[in-house]
């Protein structure tokens, strides 16, 4: 219990004094330095992803840009966006939801740089693409220690600690539904992620594009329609967000630093925006230029928290369950919803928890294979790794709340410090290619990216040796 204690008061403090302002530094410095791309750029992101989405699986090197934002974003839009919303707002009151917005617009160009650099710095593998945070350090910042460091952080927190996470919100909404007992239910998901792991990256890949769409716009469909129903609460319920973000009672209470720091937290642990996470399904991508896929993936971020994180808190926030001692988390999303549209409204939350969660477990295991590649490509490390992420699933699905979102906490700050040190330091790489991808378009051109574009570009094998054949008609 001692140790538990001290895990949650090392992870306030760092939170606090540390990690948040350099989150929000970096955020602001590369908005600042791209001159707003994640507004300004906004028709372009969304013109990407359906040019994407048409090409998937059509002759590419490595998988499409589509395919790459869904496994990305099957790792983004996972129980966070149900049950850390939730409890955010249980706990730091409506004011949270508002500093979630907030890193989620200043976050997404940090998101765009990460994933730029992931692109750049990419290298071949058995006919595809692989690549991410550690590859640009050892790359990019010739620290290959560093790398591996980063490689170890991310294995243990996505492809563990968070899918221990994944697997114990997902226990608990059946457990709430149906009363089914939390170890079996462990059993049964443990037993579906290992075929789809043991499966390869091309499992992966067809897993998330199926259950994302149907996941994430099934959950938006029905927010949408509550707030339809409840629109003449709409405006005293933003209201109610933005007086509370900045309200003397939080000020006077003393509670302000606890729901800002809630409010940014829970928004990183959903949006992943600077944790290094996303740039390595990014990496996978086959496109003609690092840009592409770096504004794909930054609007990732905007659909993470702008949509499904603000669905679960207007449909929170709607309701009458907020504010009733005892719910929180998951539990509370399905009373909220419950008191919307009847009683079936639990059935359905367990249904798309699953849905949400498994292709989060799935997401959020591929960022530690390529990562345990990155340390050392060996087949037995990566059969460990798969009966370890099974392993840990099984364990989420018992083990008490409190004790995995601290861990999940405590690794991903360290995570997220390691990869933010590393884009600040190669963030000229990335603005570089903004400006050359902007001249082409200006040009009326589909951008092509060559090495030679950005002066002094090293250790970047797959632009050097690879132009022409990416520049050809697919």
């Amino acid at each position: 219990m001692e140790a538990i204690n001290n895990i949650i008061s090392f992870n306030n403090a760092f939170w606090s004094y540390v990690l948040i302002v350099i989150l929000l530094i970096a955020g602001l410095y590369f908005t600042l330095r791209t001159k707003f791309v994640q507004f300004r750029m906004a028709g372009e992101m969304v013109r990407l992803l359906g040019e994407g989405a048409k090409k998937s699986g059509n002759g590419q090197k490595g998988i499409s840009s589509f395919g790459a934002f869904c496994i990305s974003t099957a790792s983004r839009v996972g129980t966070g966006n149900l049950a850390g919303v939730a409890l955010a707002i249980a706990t730091g009151g409506p004011g949270a939801v508002f500093w979630m917005w907030l890193i989620a617009m200043i976050g997404s160009a940090t998101a765009f740089i990460e994933s730029t650099l992931a692109q750049i710095y990419k290298v071949e593998d058995k006919g595809g693409f692989r690549g991410g945070p550690a590859y640009y350090m050892e790359k990019g910042l010739n620290k290959r220690w560093m790398g591996v460091l980063f490689a170890v952080l991310i294995t243990v927190c996505y492809g563990l600690v968070f899918n221990s996470v994944q697997a114990n919100t997902l226990s608990l909404a059946l457990n709430n539904a149906y009363g089914l007992d939390r170890f079996w239910v462990g059993v049964v998901v443990a037993l579906l992620t290992g075929i789809v792991i043991f499966g390869g990256v091309n499992r992966i890949v067809k897993a998330s594009e199926y259950l994302v769409p149907v996941m994430a716009g099934g959950y938006v469909l029905l927010a949408l329609y509550i707030v339809v129903t409840n629109f003449t609460l709409l405006p005293s319920v933003i209201l109610l967000i933005v007086k509370s973000a900045f309200g003397f009672q939080q000020v006077a209470g003393g509670g302000l630093g606890a729901m800002v720091m809630l409010g940014i937290k829970r928004g990183l642990f959903s949006n992943e925006a600077g944790m290094g996470s996303a740039p390595n399904a990014a990496a996978a991508a086959d496109v003609t230029h690092p840009v592409k896929q770096g504004l794909v993936q930054a609007l990732g971020v905007f659909v993470d928290t702008l949509l499904v994180c603000s669905a679960t808190a207007f449909i929170v926030l709607f309701s009458s369950a907020y504010g009733t001692e005892g719910l929180t988390g998951i539990e509370l999303v399905q009373a909220a919803l419950a008191e919307h549209i009847g009683s079936w409204a639990v059935n359905f939350i367990a249904i798309a928890v699953f849905l949400l969660a498994f292709s989060s477990l799935v997401g959020n295991y591929y960022y530690g294979e390529t990562n345990i590649e990155f340390i050392k490509n060996n087949k037995k490390w990566l059969f460990f790794y798969r009966l370890a992420v099974v392993g840990m699933v099984l364990f989420g699905s018992v083990a008490k709340v409190a004790i995995v979102w601290d861990l999940a906490d405590l690794f991903m700050a360290f995570m997220a410090i390691t990869n933010l040190i590393a884009i600040m330091l190669l963030g000229r790489i990335a603005f570089a290619a903004l400006k050359d991808y902007r001249e082409q378009k200006q040009k009326g051109k589909d951008p092509v990216f060559h090495a030679s574009a950005i002066q002094g570009l090293r250790n970047v094998e797959c632009w050097d040796k690879a132009a022409e054949e990416v520049a050809a008609p697919k």
